[in-house]
């Protein structure tokens, strides 16, 4: 018998000082709805984007990571749009909008958390 494994999403787990204040970013900023939450964890999603939050108050946060603090390039539809309605909730955009080599349009933000995330769209 042949048998395929066949990976069918993803789901992001991340490390927050302070959970409310993490979901309320996640909700209210970057257009998140809540899953599920309990036991210092809550789960969000946004299409087939899913994020779980672990509260960690004692870690290092991920602003100390630096380059490392990247954790998911997302591939998009209307990347023009998201980039506007992330610019007008003020999220922090660390690479503007821009084509590259590579046949991507993207841009980059960082959550209040200090995770880097990466939105591209093929051209």
């Amino acid at each position: 018998m042949n048998s395929k494994t066949t990976i069918n999403g993803t789901r992001h787990v991340l490390a927050v000082k302070n959970l409310e204040k993490s979901v309320a970013y996640y909700e209210e900023q970057l257009g998140f709805e809540s899953v599920w939450s309990g036991s210092g964890w809550h789960f969000l999603k946004r299409e087939a984007f899913f994020i779980m939050l672990g509260e960690c108050p004692d870690d290092s946060s991920a602003f100390e990571t630096k380059n490392h603090s990247y954790f998911a390039y997302i591939e998009v539809i209307s990347i023009d749009a998201l980039y506007i309605e992330f610019k007008a909730k003020k999220v922090e955009i660390i690479s503007e909008m821009a084509d590259k080599e590579w046949k991507q349009r993207e841009f980059s933000i960082r959550t209040i958390d200090g995770h880097r995330i990466m939105f591209g769209q093929a051209i």
